[in-house]
């Protein structure tokens, strides 16, 4: 008993705020309002060169869109769909006919990831209301450049396509590394053009799908190149 009447009224006053909640004042909130919403909120937009920077409101935000694509971004998922859509067609005729290993291992990647890039583009483009090639529907078991799929920087023509079905084993090895670079280099020039267009390659999963085509091509050049430096006599 000694004890409990020994206790100050400041000490009991520190063991009610934690235990009992006695406190009746709330923690005071910075100024604008309620943290718990975008109300008091102010975001800084920057403007163009030239332009002043524009103060948002939190009621604003709701209001504000993404950037919104462009003419180009639709032409540029258009286009590379039957450019990847060749490239399957090519990574097709290699369990038949190459000969080292490091070839069957690239072009399963290849393959891999080229079909799940061919997913994209078409979701990309039916999301946005636009129209996806006809030539998605087979993924490039047609005839690339012969007419039936547009041809874009890089793609094969009818006649390489025909010298690299007719090759066998180590002149396929070569054929298939040689054709290929070519053909990752047209897609980095699709996405340098893009990115050169006033406007174009903003929106937030375009830029991130053409950046990443640009340094996944990059890659697989630098191996495809090494491999054919050890595959040449």
């Amino acid at each position: 008993m000694k004890l409990l009447t020994s206790i100050s009224p400041l000490a009991t006053a520190l063991v009610c705020l934690p235990v009992l909640g006695c406190a009746t004042s709330p923690a005071p909130f910075p100024p604008g309002g309620d943290t718990g919403s975008t109300a008091g909120a102010r975001i800084v937009q920057p403007g163009a060169p030239g332009e002043a920077t524009r103060v948002v409101a939190g009621t604003d935000l709701e209001a504000l869109g993404g950037v919104a694509h462009t003419e180009a971004d639709v032409a540029f998922m258009q286009g590379m769909i039957p450019h990847h859509a060749q490239a399957l067609q090519m990574t097709a005729l290699v369990p038949d006919r190459a000969a080292h290993r490091g070839v069957h291992q690239m072009a399963l990647r290849m393959e891999i990831s080229q079909r799940d890039e061919i997913a994209l583009m078409e979701r990309w483009l039916r999301d946005r209301g636009q129209e996806v090639p006809a030539a998605a529907a087979h993924h490039g078991m047609e005839h690339a450049g012969s007419g039936d799929l547009p041809m874009m920087p890089g793609m094969l023509t009818p006649e390489q396509m025909e010298q690299l079905q007719s090759a066998r084993g180590a002149e396929f090895d070569r054929l298939f590394l040689e054709f290929m670079i070519q053909h990752h280099e047209g897609a980095i020039v699709m996405v340098d053009a893009l990115f050169s267009t006033d406007g174009a390659g903003q929106e937030s999963e375009l830029f991130q799908f053409a950046s990443h085509v640009d340094a996944d091509q990059r890659a697989e050049i630098a191996r495809m190149r090494s491999l054919l430096a050890f595959l040449r006599p």
